[in-house]
């Protein structure tokens, strides 16, 4: 279930302080004021003066989300928004599977809603606040019930769509829109991803993992909001804002991959999607050829300039044989020592002692050592530009 991603900043907090009397008095009255809206929701909508069957608990458990989320709000400014957007969404799933209408839902909400403040605003009465203040505490707690609203009818949409059996063929368009070769239209991606029940990020990253046996009755659960194509080569997902707070569960995608070696690709804008997939595809190439290692998910980030490296092969082994060249003429017991001794001198500044103590060896052997390379590398050992070059040769066979 894609629960969708709250579109505004919260916004409306009072800009006089909150007495933390009022919270107080809240919190402790917080689930009297539940007991009272859950009673006035069943008594002014038919539908919930019934046993709720499928969703027994549930009115009680989104009554008392949404007041606590309000009380948490005011008590010190920090965005809960996706917790609340996370219960309605569940709420509204959950709603369309009892077979229930989203317009008794949707009056549950708004009755709840007023009656809640009703309560909440005597109470704020009753301490004698200065109306600017529960001016603003109105503000914010109908705009807590307009996000819950939200979030009840992307998830009841989401679930008739999926019992339709459209959802899943409309989100595998979308996500081949993204990852075409061609860039996406924007109007294109928004009009898709409107059918598709998928509220459109800012950003998104790339996963591909080795081909194995999936389970086409029972595939493996994805992470939230995620887009995915099992019979891809190689399978994949879209992640929404990967880096967003709350958006990726390391969990939720583990279970997905299933112990399969996979790749995370870089974090792009939502029209460079299909970039991510081409360097999160490069790096699981090498993950699999024992380039790059290959326990867990591999992240591109970490491994941008091997990714650069292998970005052309065989331009890299034409610098690698031009740039080495002068190695060839020692023999091969000893060049391995040489390339080393070279590697950690250019990584370490040129200095003797650093890269002593990167090689665990004596200062004395690194001079040495380097007194061979100078007469193989002659003055051009020490120009910036076959630095560059042999720097680039050597690290790409450390990745080997």
């Amino acid at each position: 279930m894609a629960a969708p991603t709250p579109s505004a900043a919260p916004g409306g907090f009072p800009a006089a302080p909150v007495p933390p009397e009022l919270v107080g008095r809240l919190r402790d009255q917080l689930a009297a004021v539940a007991d009272e809206v859950e009673e006035e929701v069943r008594r002014q909508v038919p539908e919930y003066t019934q046993p709720e069957g499928a969703l027994e608990g549930r009115l009680r458990t989104g009554v008392v989300e949404a007041l606590t989320f309000f009380v948490d709000h005011i008590a010190g400014p920090g965005d809960q928004r996706a917790a609340i957007a996370e219960t309605y969404y569940e709420l509204g799933w959950k709603t369309a599977a009892a077979g229930r209408s989203l317009e008794a839902f949707q009056s549950a909400l708004r009755v709840g809603g007023l009656h809640a403040w009703h309560l909440m605003g005597r109470i704020a009465e009753d301490l004698g606040l200065d109306s600017a203040l529960v001016s603003a505490l109105g503000e914010l707690a109908f705009r807590t019930l307009h996000e819950a609203a939200e979030a009840a009818t992307a998830g009841y949409g989401e679930a008739r769509l999926r019992d339709s059996g459209e959802l899943e063929p409309r989100r595998r368009r979308l996500l081949g829109l993204l990852l075409g070769e061609q860039p996406a239209p924007p109007h294109a991606v928004q009009e898709l991803a409107h059918g598709a029940r998928w509220a459109v990020p800012e950003q998104v990253a790339v996963v591909v993992f080795a081909t194995g046996p999936i389970d086409a009755e029972d595939p493996p659960p994805t992470p939230v909001g995620a887009l995915t194509d099992l019979d891809a080569h190689p399978p994949r997902l879209l992640l929404p804002d990967p880096d967003g707070c709350g958006r990726f569960d390391d969990r939720a995608l583990a279970l997905a991959l299933d112990g399969r070696p996979a790749v995370l690709g870089p974090t792009v804008p939502l029209a460079q999607a299909a970039q991510s997939l081409r360097w999160a595809r490069r790096a699981l190439d090498l993950v699999e050829r024992g380039v790059l290692p290959g326990q867990g998910l591999l992240r591109c980030a970490d491994h941008l300039p091997a990714l650069l490296l292998r970005g052309d092969e065989p331009l890299l082994a034409h610098l690698a044989s031009r740039a080495l060249a002068p190695l060839e003429a020692v023999p091969e017991a000893h060049r391995e020592r040489l390339r080393e001794t070279l590697l950690a001198w250019l990584l370490g500044g040129s200095n003797v002692p650093d890269t002593a103590a990167r090689l665990h060896v004596h200062p004395q052997t690194v001079r040495y050592r380097l007194r061979q390379l100078e007469q193989l590398f002659g003055d051009a050992l020490h120009t910036p530009d076959t630095r560059l070059a042999l720097m680039l040769a050597l690290q790409a066979g450390s990745t080997d």
